[in-house]
Order: C-alpha cells, then structure tokens, then sequence
C-alpha cells in the first residue's frame, strides 16, 4: 500500500481509502458481520484511510463502523462529515454541526475525528458556510475534537470560491476524476495546489457507471455518459480486465490526489480493490479507451441550489 500526506495536515493516508457508505445500506443491504470482516481486511492490508457520514444509511453506517473500529481506532485515519441528514435535510449552523459533531464521535467510539467536513455545500448558502459553517468548525479544532477541517461536495467552482474565503485543510471531490470527467484538474487541482490543501478523489466507478454491473436506475448522469461508461466496460472485458480496476488504478495515479475513496462492503470488495490499486497504470489501455469512447459531453449533473452549479447548463437544470 502506498500512502502520501494530506495537503499540510500532517495525516499520512493510504492512497487507496475506505468509503463506508455501503456499510449504511447505501447501495442495498449489507451484513453486518461482513461489513466488519470488509473494515478488519482492509486494516490488516494497509488501509488506513476511512471516511464516512451521518447522511449514509442515516446513522447506520457511521454506527457499524465505530463498532468495527473498537480496539483498532489508532490504526486509522478517520473522517466524518456533517451538514448534509438525509436527501433533503440540511443544516449548517453553529448549533446543529456542534451537536452533530458530538454525535458521530458517540456512533464513531473515539473521542476526536482526523478529518471533519461540511457535507455537500452545494446545498447550502455559501455565505453561510463561509462565515457560520467553518469558524465553528474552526473551534471544534481548537478544543482538540477534530485534527482538521474540509469540505466535499460535486460542484466545484463554488467550494473553490469557499477555500479562498475560508481557508480549509482538505477538499472532498466526487465523480469530477475518473475514466470520462476529468474537470478536477481545470477547475480545483492547481488551485489546491498552490494553497497546500489536501484533496481527496471519491468515486473513480462514477457511482456505478464504470462498472460491470453498470449504474443503479436512479444515476443521475446523462444517457450518453452512460452509454460511454458501458463502452469502456466492453473494451475492458475484450483485454481481459475489468473497468473497474482500470477505472481505480488510473484515478490512484492522479498527481496531487491524496486518496482515492471507493466504497466497500466485503472483504472480497477489499482485497479486490487493493489489487487494482498496486496495478501500474497502462498507458495505452487508457489512450485506446479514449479513442474508443470518442467525444463525451461529460458536464457533471446538477445538485444543490441553482447559484452554486458550475456550468450555467447545470443552473438551468438545477
């Protein structure tokens, strides 16, 4: 396992990081016993790295965690997130991100986090976040709770606007680098960058779309994505690989990322992705996948409030 700093945090992270979604029923039900094995393999393998929230599984999944992480809590970096409760339930005030902090340290077992993110900031209003959501968040640092602070969310533009503002340790992308968006790199990496921020790469799959099985009915992505994403399934499986390993190795090999997040439930899931992560990136797999695929309008899909979307394609459709 290969593990690289944070940004300026000081937290050394398994490149390849553990996303604990599934453990909440995120993507259909999940053992409990197994979900255990999955967070006990991927510690025994290297894995240091685990990020969770409140939102997945409402609880669940931030619950079963800290219960596989009993005894083994000096063995991880762990980060939680909040601000974002359920599909339409947010809340970024100083008194709600206080509680809910305390909240997930309980289900987490641990009395401090690594990493403590507001969730989904498209969602919110940005002033607010600027001059509510982070200071308070700020505090919670001060007191010793959490070891530093972020932001996730898909839009880009705008959480760059919010780390100028206000300064935070890490940025949480998801879906914007992986084998058919790569807009990471125009729109946030140099910026991170040049400021020593930490950012982390969630979803190389595209939530499903770089996959065999392909993405769940409810993916928000446009049908010609989609229709992309199972061409580079095809090409894959003609070579004898599958796209999801490919789609894991080349997000591993971005130059700045810290952390791929992919989400895991079994220990088979585990051991599986640790294998595509030690995998050399093949060069001209990837070009022969771009030739393949052609010309993608891959504009990410819109979420949040219309004013906070990257493209005006997105406010129109927000």
């Amino acid at each position: 396992m290969k593990y690289t700093t944070l940004g300026r945090t000081g937290l050394r992270v398994s490149k390849l990081g553990f996303g604990a979604s599934p453990l909440g029923n995120v993507f259909g039900d999940t053992d409990a016993k197994e979900s255990l094995r999955a967070v006990h393999c991927a510690i025994d393998n290297g894995i240091n790295y685990f990020d969770v929230a409140p939102y997945y599984g409402r609880t669940l999944a931030e619950a079963r965690l800290g219960q596989a992480l009993a005894g083994k809590r000096d063995k991880v970096v762990l980060a939680t997130k909040c601000g974002r409760y359920d599909s339409d339930s947010f809340d970024f005030s100083a008194r709600r991100l206080r509680e809910s902090l305390d909240e997930s340290l309980t289900r987490l077992q641990t009395g401090y986090l690594d990493l403590w993110q507001a969730h989904d900031v498209e969602y919110a209003n940005e002033r607010q976040i600027v001059e509510e959501a982070i200071p308070t968040m700020r505090e919670m640092q001060k007191l010793g709770k959490v070891r530093a602070i972020g932001i996730s969310g898909l839009q880009l533009r705008m959480m760059r606007r919010i780390a100028e503002a206000a300064p935070v340790d890490a940025i949480l992308t998801y879906c914007r680098y992986n084998l058919l968006i790569e807009d990471v790199d125009e729109l946030l990496t140099p910026f991170a960058e040049t400021r020593g921020i930490g950012l982390i790469l969630a979803s190389p799959l595209l939530m499903g779309v770089l996959t065999e099985g392909g993405p769940p009915r409810w993916h928000p992505a446009s049908a010609e994505v989609k229709r992309a994403g199972a061409r580079i399934v095809r090409f894959c499986a003609e070579r004898g690989v599958r796209a999801s390993d490919v789609a894991i190795g080349h997000c591993i090999a971005h130059r700045y990322g810290a952390a791929t997040l992919v989400g895991m439930a079994t220990a088979e899931e585990v051991l599986q992705n640790i294998r595509a992560a030690a995998q050399p990136l093949d060069a001209e797999m990837i070009e022969g996948l771009r030739r393949t695929v052609g010309s993608v309008a891959s504009l990410p899909w819109p979420t949040g409030r219309p004013e906070n979307q990257d493209f005006a394609e997105m406010q129109k459709l927000a």
